[in-house]
């Protein structure tokens, strides 16, 4: 199979005024499209062509040590991304719903103090990568991160939501503000769509 960048569902400029369209646009038709024609090359050359990305992303250890990086990398990338773009939607934000809303209470006592371990998770995040809201290996919500593009599923991990902080996904509007970037993506979480997610990974 020849993997193909993925359409977003919604316009560069759906989710303004917290994610501005001239960095979506760049983020997704650059750098995401990058990772999809690198992933591709990267499959060939380790002739694992065929699988599923997720296929490959959870039996990394089956490719050949002098192939795995390009493949870890880029397919981490192009999964990472296409998981990011579902993350968000327009006319989004607020409070988490459902059996989510009721799973972050349990587990972080409220909604604010998920809220703000995450926001610290990602803001305080070394170097480039993404922070995450897994249900890890033993079924328990939890709030993580990731190097540059490895991916949760390549470590046993359930995703439920994500926030890339890669300097390239929010330098345009915020420059070297992270956490102002944090602060405005909460505007834009799809919540629906991570209480579907946390609903079909329980």
């Amino acid at each position: 199979m020849t993997f193909e960048l993925p359409a977003l569902s919604y316009s560069y400029d759906a989710l303004e005024p917290h994610y501005d369209a001239e960095t979506v646009e760049i983020h997704h038709s650059k750098h995401h499209n990058t990772y999809t024609e690198k992933l591709n090359a990267a499959v060939k050359a380790a002739g694992i062509e065929g699988k599923s990305i997720e296929d490959i992303l959870t039996g990394l250890d089956s490719v050949s040590e002098d192939k795995r990086a390009p493949v870890r990398n880029h397919g981490g990338g192009y999964w990472n991304h296409t998981f990011f773009w579902e993350t968000m939607a327009p006319n989004a934000g607020g409070e988490a719903k459902g059996a989510l809303a009721d799973a972050l209470k349990k587990k972080f006592s409220s909604f604010e103090g998920f809220k703000d371990q995450f926001s610290n998770k990602a803001a305080n995040h070394f170097g480039s990568g993404w922070a995450w809201l897994v249900i890890n290996g033993d079924g328990e919500l939890e709030v993580t991160d990731t190097h540059d593009q490895i991916s949760p599923i390549s470590i046993g991990h359930k995703p439920i939501m994500t926030i890339d902080v890669w300097e390239h996904a929010y330098y345009l509007k915020f420059r070297n503000a992270r956490p102002k970037w944090i602060e405005a993506w909460w505007n834009v979480v799809n919540w629906d769509k991570a209480n579907d997610r946390y609903e079909a990974a329980k």
